[in-house]
């Protein structure tokens, strides 16, 4: 995500909290917001994949995703 579209967001914030956004301010935050959280997340899942776990005997494995639990 650029740095213009973080700032974007902080301002919408910022105008949110003081006078209130327009429904064309609200969705555009939305949006926004939902692409900060899923470039977030797949930075997070591939830095976790790059993790290895140090074993007993040594050697190293990778972290296992866990299965989701209903």
């Amino acid at each position: 995500m650029e740095h213009e579209q973080i700032e974007r967001i902080n301002e919408l914030a910022r105008k949110k909290k003081t006078v209130g956004l327009t429904p064309e301010e609200l969705e555009e935050q939305a949006q926004l917001r939902a692409q900060y959280l899923r470039e977030f997340r797949a930075n997070m899942e591939e830095t976790l994949r790059m993790v290895r776990v140090e074993q007993e005997d040594g050697t190293y494995k990778p972290l296992v995703k866990k299965e989701k639990m209903n």
